[in-house]
């Protein structure tokens, strides 16, 4: 139903004859600003993500005055505010233990003022899930504009990927077959432009899934953050929100059931992120949709990985956009597709990809002619992850898809890391190497730690991968066998905890199981014999976020956050 001026909840704060109203009128005047600059417009604000240490968003500042002139033409008044920015490198111990910080924080910058809609601007990793959970919750008009990848890498005449070949690299440094020279190099020339990793890692795959679900104006997802079609898309987006206040196209009205399988189906095609199952999860339960985590599996034995990018494949995001971006390759999958969902340009999916066309059929694969024949994500149960755990075959190393191997376990990460070189360390390439208390609560924020290095012993050997299991995440751009988000977490007694140096592991992927091979009546006397360690955090948001956060297998937000509630508007007078 479309909406009156007088019905936006901006005029609440603003059009009354009180003398709250003329307060609120006093104070924005106070700013620079005239009344008839904001008095009978609707108000935008642009929750921004921006930072000087979040590298993937620096060039946000800039670009949210286009996102403001935009507003400004089509008739609104932009309120640019500042949201947590989560740089997937430098925050500790995880951007993770943040993403509900911030999809807090964009729920109430949003509910506490007055704000008739909204833009999102992010794009790193967690931004992208936490902006749109805090606006699927308060469900007023919004835009997400994604920050964009960044240019392609390249080293000595070879494409690089951000991420990907960070870890290939290292590991080549440390079997001693590149210079410390070259290492230099690479570290100079890796990324070359601002923006989110080049790759098809957590931060496209999820703000591809923004796109499909509707979130985004058509094509947002695959421009480069360095190219001006970026700068148009902020003033273009700034425009259609102040528009959608009027139609009062919510997110909720996008965030139907059919929208998160077209999501579901783009992700297992893009061979995106294993992360992308946590945060498609957490976003459909914030809309009271539950996305059980068979659906994914279901859907990657149906649709094969036909993006051929990092670190699945051969490409860079900047080589998408040159194919068509993700419109083109949404072309490919019409046949899977709920053509009749929405979109905040106000055309339906099937709509907008009209007259669409692919311009590289080796970047964009034929369903006939994919990447690789072993799916995006394979979702794995057994008595060692009875609630689920996740892998990703299309980067991983078909020998080990099926294999059985003796576990060496590490209790923890510094464990890890103070033994793995260790020359003497008893392991081979048929080792079984299992972290512990790496999950929601043990990490704290189950950090991206599952793609467990190689012993230094074995890559000088010529290894390169080896069957890795964990309660914790991969990041998106790495690849390896790995079994992630083992559920529940050993440091709440998961059946991952009662694992011990030298139990025999059978892992088979494509039966979907992962057991310990020891009876229940030693399973049950090692439970029995565990006591639950101390709590990590005393006070503050630790605290908050160790008592209340969910399992990797149900998205990781908070209790108190999930479900399709009515939360009622403040009182103002």
């Amino acid at each position: 139903m479309a909406k009156r001026i007088e019905d936006l909840r901006s005029q609440r704060w603003f059009a009354p004859d009180n003398m709250r109203a003329f307060a609120h009128r006093q104070r924005t005047q106070q700013t620079g600003y005239k009344r008839s600059d904001f008095m009978n417009r609707p108000v935008i604000g642009i929750i921004n993500t921006w930072s000087d240490i979040s590298t993937c968003h620096t060039h946000l500042r800039e670009r949210a005055q286009f996102v403001k002139e935009g507003i400004i033409r089509a008739g609104g008044y932009p309120l640019e505010m500042p949201a947590m920015s989560l740089g997937e490198v430098m925050v500790k111990p995880t951007t993770m233990m943040y993403r509900n910080f911030l999809a807090m924080e964009t729920e109430e910058l949003l509910r506490s003022h007055p704000i008739d809609g909204a833009i999102l601007m992010g794009g790193c990793d967690k931004t992208t899930p936490g902006l749109l959970m805090g606006a699927i919750s308060m469900n007023i008009p919004a835009i997400y504009i994604p920050a964009g990848a960044s240019l392609n890498g390249n080293f000595k005449g070879q494409k690089i990927g951000t991420g990907t070949h960070t870890r290939k690299y290292w590991d080549e440094k440390r079997a001693g077959n590149l210079s410390d020279e070259d290492w230099l190099e690479l570290e100079a020339k890796m990324t070359r432009s601002v923006g989110t990793c080049n790759t098809m890692g957590t931060a496209s795959s999820l703000t591809s899934m923004a796109e499909v679900l509707g979130f985004c104006l058509p094509g947002s997802a695959t421009i480069p953050a360095a190219d001006s079609a970026h700068q148009r898309l902020c003033s273009l987006a700034g425009e259609r929100i102040t528009k959608m206040v009027f139609e009062d196209l919510t997110p909720k009205s996008l965030a139907t059931k059919e929208a998160f399988e077209n999501a579901i189906v783009t992700y297992v095609a893009l061979g995106g992120s294993t992360n992308g199952i946590i945060h498609l999860i957490a976003m459909a339960g914030r809309a009271g949709i539950d996305l059980p985590m068979s659906l994914f599996d279901e859907w990657a034995r149906k649709v094969p990985v036909i993006a051929n990018l990092m670190p699945a494949g051969e490409y860079l995001m900047e080589d998408l956009f040159y194919a068509g971006g993700l419109p083109a390759l949404l072309t490919r999958l019409k046949d899977f597709l709920h053509l009749d969902q929405g979109n905040v340009n106000g055309r339906t999916l099937g709509e907008n990809l009209e007259g669409v066309e692919i311009y590289n059929e080796d970047v964009i694969r034929s369903l006939e002619n994919p990447v690789n024949d072993r799916g995006t994500i394979g979702v794995i149960t057994g008595n060692l992850c009875p609630d689920g755990a996740v892998c990703k075959p299309s980067a991983a190393s078909p020998h080990l898809l099926n294999h059985r191997g003796k576990a060496l376990v590490f209790e923890n990460h510094a464990q890890m890391n103070a033994q793995i070189d260790d020359p003497n360390l008893d392991v081979d390439e048929n080792t079984v190497l299992v972290l512990k208390n790496a999950g929601p609560i043990g990490g704290p924020g189950m950090p991206e730690w599952g793609g467990l290095p190689i012993p230094k012993k074995l890559l000088q050997k010529g290894v390169r991968d080896m069957v890795r299991i964990s309660d914790a995440r991969m990041s998106g751009t790495h690849y390896g066998t790995c079994i992630l988000h083992v559920a529940p977490e050993s440091y709440v007694g998961g059946p991952l905890a009662f694992v011990q140096t030298g139990d025999w592991i059978a892992l088979d992927v494509e039966k979907r199981t992962l057991n310990l091979e020891i009876s229940d009546e030693e399973m049950a006397a090692r439970k029995a014999a565990w006591a639950p360690p101390p709590p990590k955090f005393a006070r503050g948001y630790g605290a908050m976020f160790s008592t209340h956060v969910t399992q990797a297998n149900e998205g990781c937000d908070f209790d108190f956050l999930q479900g399709d509630a009515v939360i009622d508007e403040p009182e103002i007078f």
